[in-house]
């Protein structure tokens, strides 16, 4: 074992990657909720100007990767690696939305975790001195997300009250290593220090509608190791921030982490709790997908991260992982969570 290990789960960086820029896309919905000022670019048409639902898709990640590129004055020939995924089979919306960047290209699936995923391998490029520069991003989208999981949308089901909103978005960010950042820069930068990952965890939950009882035990797994590998405490942090656990995953989680010990419910913050509005936008238990956690991390995260208002944030992405197939078998859904260490330096 290296020394960058600390525990079973968790790696601290020698050299954390700084966090040089970052985007976030969403559509008029996320637009319309809480955080809605934090967002770089708002699409008013929701097709994006595509012919399907997955292409549209497509274009909110290459749209998310050029803004967050263009934010550092950086081209696609200037990143090292691409690290990106998304909810649909084959992860076709990232392979058709990234292909015309002509970026090195690997392609991810931890279902809504994947932005954990993507930045936890991205920052251990970096670190270890692979490359760079590298992107990491992800997205979702509200129909194609309900045309491959759920129902068509002009079949106009009723949704149960413990299902979540998958939000339309994209977000994108920028790794550097500390090498091609100025001194100075590089001391007011966000950082990632570190990530500890999951494994799937499984609890026998059928209810594809109830994504956030599914991910919960994940999301506890994996903030409990993290501070029994760190021998930290909940308070060590200024927030901990799950993916997309809504509201009733949230009270599974306290549960759960309160069973080892540890009450995190003053420091805890869900990215699909806070992303839409639940008196006026009727999203049942919250939003979901792989651009909930992705756009609040680009854009309301960080902001609270660079304005100091923040130092150390503990970023952890759930997903679950189903397809039509295993859901039509009757299996279970297992979930994943990914942990990432952020921390504003300076």
């Amino acid at each position: 074992m290296g020394t960058k290990r600390q525990g079973r789960y968790t790696v601290m960086f020698e050299k954390p990657p700084i966090i040089r820029s970052y985007a976030a896309i969403v559509g008029e919905k996320e637009a319309e909720g809480p955080l809605g000022a934090y967002f770089d670019t708002v699409c008013e048409d929701p097709m994006m100007g595509q012919d399907s639902w997955e292409e549209a898709e497509g274009q909110l990640q290459y749209t998310a990767v050029l803004k967050a590129l263009d934010k550092a004055f950086l081209r696609p020939e200037d990143i090292d690696y691409l690290f990106a995924g998304d909810l649909l089979g084959q992860t076709i919306a990232t392979s058709f939305g990234v292909m015309e960047l002509q970026i090195p290209h690997f392609g991810l699936y931890g279902a809504c975790s994947t932005m954990g995923e993507s930045l936890s391998l991205a920052s251990m490029a970096v670190d270890g001195g692979f490359a760079s520069r590298v992107v990491a991003v992800t997205s979702s989208h509200f129909a194609s997300a309900e045309k491959q999981f759920r129902y068509p949308l002009g079949y106009g089901n009723q949704r149960s009250l413990a299902s979540t909103w998958t939000v339309t978005g994209s977000g994108a960010l920028v790794l550097e290593s500390a090498e091609e950042c100025s001194e100075q820069a590089a001391k007011k930068c966000v950082r990632v220090h570190g990530i500890t990952t999951g494994k799937i965890i499984d609890y026998g939950i059928k209810d594809s509608q109830n994504m956030g009882a599914c991910m919960a035990p994940a999301a506890a797994f994996v903030i409990a190791s993290h501070l029994k590998d760190m021998n930290r405490k909940p308070e060590d942090y200024d927030r901990i921030i799950t993916g997309d656990l809504g509201t009733v995953g949230q009270k599974i989680l306290f549960e759960l982490m309160r069973e080892e010990g540890y009450d995190i419910e003053g420091s805890h913050m869900d990215c699909g709790i806070e992303i839409f509005d639940h008196e006026t936008q009727d999203t049942h238990a919250g939003g979901s997908g792989c651009g909930c956690s992705a756009t609040t991390l680009c854009s309301y995260v960080m902001h609270q991260m660079e304005i100091g208002e923040w130092k150390r944030v503990l970023f952890v992405p759930t997903g679950a992982l189903l397809s039509k197939i295993s859901f039509n078998e009757g299996l279970s859904i297992p979930g994943i969570a990914h942990g990432v260490v952020l921390e504003k330096d300076g």
